[in-house]
């Protein structure tokens, strides 16, 4: 049954003298009028009240025990009423970890974005990261060698070499160091190891080596051959092939055993006199230096988690250490001014001739402006040069004397919230900023505003494989950016954090997270929107 109007008959909740009325449903109802009128007790303490309430009645036993129970307001008759939402003009949110972000649940689905489609690149060179399969990596093969090209499929023969093998009498082998082709030093095992490791390698069918180095072959069943080999340079040849459309099938079968007994890797190179190397590894890693990265999943990318959070701040981008706010207050001061304020103090006046003997010895004028000083000499001031330790190094001196209380005070008025140094205010350990989509990693796109944000997303541009995962992703982002630009907060970033909002923000963003929802039949009362 469908009712045009919420009919409330006989409403006596506090100063609301047995009032009758009726609200259209469908449409926004302003109840206004002076202070103490009783409008707040007819919005909320009434209507709201009763809808709620009648919600929660129409709920289990068991899910009413987690849920406020209101009191049924002094009314005789209430009609056409529908699930109450009250969103009231206050910051009611303490958390100092959450956002705007999380409060509308954005962040939620751009974790779920980089996870699905997000790009890991390698801090060290730069370049993309991925796991390999025999099948993209056969692939990538034809697609980078000219046809006709003949090649070696090759993994490495030292996969699985122990490094250390027992003597006879059961103490450790000596080990023979050398350099490799990188110049980094190996170690060439003893001729037993390699003999074990080599007879091992023949009985699972393998019966040929290939040296990158002098760029030759080694037959695995003459001793003499392998026993000269150094392992760090040799590969166990798997099979030789020319580049043809029609060799996929076997390449495909010859890297998977490479994959299968190199322990993950498996290496292209081809027979040419200017010989080129392709390199694949199951593993998520770089390809061009080994370093390992962390598989992209939601929790790395939650600060809310111990696995995504940055481990120097926990995830709250912030830690609290020397504020040198407080230890320079007045930048406009010189040195000889006091602008180092805890070195005005009498007990302190032997840092301030050490300090004078340093500015002497550097040549730094003390009458000047510390604030007009140039960066360098700032800097020699603050973290310390040569054997002069700075202002840092006097307070890492305190710390090792703060088992005394009254230094422990001292040190208390000189520490604040700062930058957390590993992430930047990030919040993300470094593999989930290693993340990209877009060109932006999670923390960039959350320092923008909603307005720059919506711009973004609405111009991403994604492979056709990407668009369709991250289809109804995108969607939902994009909605409630919209959302919060329609309540008029195109100004707010998105890493802001929740307890910094006005009520009016609050209630906005209030506002706007419940229409996000796509919530029908329900009834809104606001609180002076």
């Amino acid at each position: 049954m469908t009712h045009e109007a919420i009919e409330v008959r006989g409403a006596r909740v506090n100063n609301l003298k047995n009032i009758s009325f009726s609200i259209p449903v469908g449409q926004m109802t302003v109840v206004t009028g002076v202070s103490g009128s009783g409008k707040s007790s007819l919005a909320f303490d009434t209507i709201y009240a009763e809808g709620q309430r009648r919600y929660v009645e129409s709920l289990s036993a068991y899910a009413r025990q987690f849920l406020e129970r209101m009191d049924k307001p002094d009314v005789d008759e209430v009609r056409g009423i529908a699930p109450a939402i009250a969103i009231r003009q206050k910051n009611s949110t303490r958390n100092p970890r959450s956002t705007v972000g999380t409060q509308t649940e954005v962040h939620d689905y751009l974790r779920l974005l980089y996870a699905r489609v997000g790009t890991t690149f390698c801090r060290v060179c730069g370049r993309e990261v991925h796991r390999d399969s025999p099948e993209s990596a056969a692939e990538e093969t034809l697609q980078h060698l000219a046809e006709g090209t003949r090649f070696y499929v090759l993994f490495p023969a030292a996969a699985g070499l122990e490094q250390t093998s027992q003597n006879g009498d059961g103490a450790p082998a000596t080990k023979k160091k050398t350099k490799s082709r990188a110049g980094a030093v190996a170690v060439q095992p003893r001729t037993a190891s390699v003999t074990a490791h080599v007879m091992s390698l023949m009985q699972r069918g393998f019966t040929r080596l290939y040296d990158a180095e002098k760029r030759e072959t080694i037959d695995l069943r003459t001793p003499d051959d392998y026993t000269r080999a150094d392992f760090e340079n040799v590969f166990v040849l798997i099979d030789r092939l020319a580049a043809r459309s029609d060799v996929r099938e076997r390449l495909v079968d010859s890297l998977e055993t490479c994959f299968q007994e190199g322990h993950g890797t498996a290496i292209i190179e081809t027979a040419e006199t200017e010989a080129k190397r392709l390199s694949f590894s199951e593993r998520f890693e770089c390809k061009y230096d080994g370093t390992i990265y962390a598989q992209p999943e939601p929790r790395l990318f939650s600060f809310n988690n111990p696995y995504g959070a940055c481990p120097a701040c926990q995830g709250f981008g912030n830690i609290i250490g020397l504020d040198l706010d407080l230890v320079i207050p007045n930048p406009a001061l010189s040195l000889d001014e006091g602008a180092v304020e805890p070195w005005t103090k009498p007990q302190f006046e032997w840092a301030r001739t050490e300090l004078r003997r340093f500015c002497k010895s550097e040549g730094i004028n003390m009458d000047t402006a510390f604030s007009d000083l140039p960066r360098a000499e700032q800097s020699a001031i603050v973290e310390g040069k040569g054997k002069w330790g700075g202002v840092r190094g006097f307070f890492a001196w305190l710390e090792t004397k703060k088992y005394k209380l009254h230094v422990r005070v001292f040190l208390s008025k000189y520490r604040g919230y700062t930058l957390c140094p590993e992430c930047n205010g990030g919040r993300l350990r470094q593999e989930a900023r290693d993340v990209r989509v877009g060109g932006k990693t999670l923390p960039e796109v959350c320092a923008l505003s909603i307005k720059e944000a919506s711009l973004f997303f609405d111009a991403l541009q994604l492979s056709t494989e990407q668009a369709a995962i991250a289809d109804r992703v995108l969607h939902e982002i994009r909605r409630r950016l919209i959302f919060l630009l329609d309540v008029g907060l195109d100004y707010l970033t998105l890493d802001r954090l929740a307890s910094t909002l006005s009520g009016g923000e609050a209630q906005r963003i209030q506002l706007a997270t419940n229409l996000g929802s796509s919530l029908v039949g329900a009834l809104y009362v606001l609180d002076e929107p």
